[in-house]
């Protein structure tokens, strides 16, 4: 036994090649690389596989030239060995390892990688699965993408007394987990501080699901609130449905309109704010639920109480941290701020003169933000002109308006001069200022043109 021992040296040296050979007659491919990831060996059937004529023409080439993907100058810089990888090939992914190869001092002095496909093909039904989870989880992260905050505190603008204490208020609420209750009229900004207070709060990281009580039909509101079991009822989905409160779980649920809701499903609404428990339509199976209930109106929900139309007991579980949204025409002194916020939104190069600012302040402002967003894209669609007048806002704004009405209309001399004074501002704006150059493209000289550009009052820049 001693005598077997003296000949161990050998033995190793023996085993390793014969591993050698073996995973490198077996392996779909064989490359070895020098400290420096440059190609010193390759067999012919890898070098096939990357378009080669034959393996000699590697030699002496940086290994990603030959092989794009490849890890083995990770390798040989480190010298940690990669021992299962997949590499991405023009005809099918490889299974791979790579080794750190040291001399007899122990010094790093290159690489060895093998792809190991044709001997792993048992490892066929685990990597179907791996690749089955990875799309699974990237469907998963895209859907959570598309359900968190959209908007900040930031872009709640405006700095009037009013706004700031909505701001103030939207904040406390972030702070907690506690019910908020949204009220103001339609087009005020309530989804927008819903959105804003998930962003600021703890669940951040978490799901935002929104759900209209006015925009679905009493019959499905149900089964979109609490989701379905399997073949609730005729035509469900054989394999149940997922409602906003499981989509929701951990995250914020934003109930809009929630003054329309059906008396019937206030009723386990409370349940769930009570409780923390739900049935799914269907289901005999008592979920538990763990969100953080943000609730937004725009009617009286005390008069719809006086009435019967909404639960007293929900009113009181809602409305712990009401939040007063207040309407346009109370913070008037917010539009300018908000009209440079929405035309900066829509990409435009538009700028409201002093007048049309003044027009908008003698609006009402039924629509609220929503209305006031409508009226300047429509204006900057209609306008010839990168400065929007008087008269460009009150055709945006309609010709039943009052504002409207209350425009004088333009004369022959006025039109023209109008008509004028815009196609000099173009001619100018596309030749950036350049005088000689726009009076060119309007075909006129270049002393016409800074006449008319003084008697129009253009300034050339």
């Amino acid at each position: 036994m001693h005598d077997n021992l003296k000949d161990y040296p050998q033995v190793r040296q023996l085993a390793i090649r014969s591993l050698f050979e073996i995973i490198e007659q077996s392996s779909e491919g064989t490359v070895i690389v020098d400290r420096q990831a440059r190609i010193v060996w390759m067999n012919e059937r890898y070098a096939r596989r990357f378009g080669l004529e034959d393996a000699a023409s590697a030699i002496g080439k940086p290994c990603e030239t030959v092989i794009p993907g490849s890890l083995m100058r990770e390798v040989v810089s480190n010298g940690k060995p990669i021992l299962l990888d997949m590499l991405d090939t023009p005809n099918e992914p490889l299974v791979v390892m790579r080794l750190p190869i040291h001399d007899d001092q122990g010094a790093l002095i290159g690489a060895i990688g093998f792809a190991l496909f044709d001997e792993l093909r048992s490892l066929s039904p685990l990597l179907k699965r791996y690749a089955s989870m990875q799309q699974e989880l990237a469907s998963t992260r895209s859907q959570l993408r598309a359900r968190q905050a959209r908007y900040s505190f930031a872009q709640f603008v405006g700095s009037s007394p009013a706004c700031l204490e909505a701001k103030r208020r939207a904040r406390r609420g972030a702070g907690s987990d506690s019910p908020v209750l949204l009220l103001g009229e339609t087009g005020t900004g309530k989804e927008l501080l819903a959105h804003a207070i998930h962003a600021a709060s703890a669940r951040a990281h978490k799901a935002f699901v929104s759900i209209n009580s006015a925009a679905i039909p009493e019959a499905l509101l149900e089964a979109e609130f609490f989701g379905t079991a399997p073949g609730a009822f005729t035509g469900a989905d054989r394999k149940g449905r997922s409602g906003k409160l499981q989509l929701a779980e951990g995250g914020t649920l934003f109930l809009d309109e929630i003054g329309d809701m059906p008396l019937t499903l206030q009723s386990k609404l409370l349940r769930v704010l009570q409780e923390k428990e739900y049935e799914p339509v269907g289901s005999n199976q008592m979920l538990r639920s763990d969100v953080r209930i943000i609730a937004a109106t725009s009617i009286d929900l005390q008069a719809a109480m006086a009435r019967g139309a909404f639960r007293a007991d929900l009113y009181y579980r809602l409305n712990v941290l009401p939040v007063q949204v207040p309407p346009l025409r109370e913070r008037l002194e917010d539009l300018p701020a908000l009209c440079e916020a929405i035309l900066a939104e829509l990409g435009s190069q538009y700028e409201l003169e002093a007048e049309a600012q003044a027009l908008l302040g003698r609006h009402a402002w039924p629509g609220n933000i929503r209305e006031l967003r409508n009226v300047l894209e429509r204006a900057t669609l209609l306008a010839d002109q990168p400065r929007l007048g008087v008269h460009d806002l009150a055709n945006a704004l309609g010709p039943l308006s009052p504002l409207a009405l209350a425009v004088p209309a333009l004369d022959y001399r006025q039109a023209c001069a109008q008509f004028e004074r815009g196609l000099i501002v173009d001619a100018l704006a596309r030749s950036a200022g350049n005088v000689p150059e726009a009076a060119q493209a309007l075909g006129l000289g270049r002393s016409t043109l800074y006449k008319k550009m003084a008697i129009l009052g253009i300034e050339s820049q």
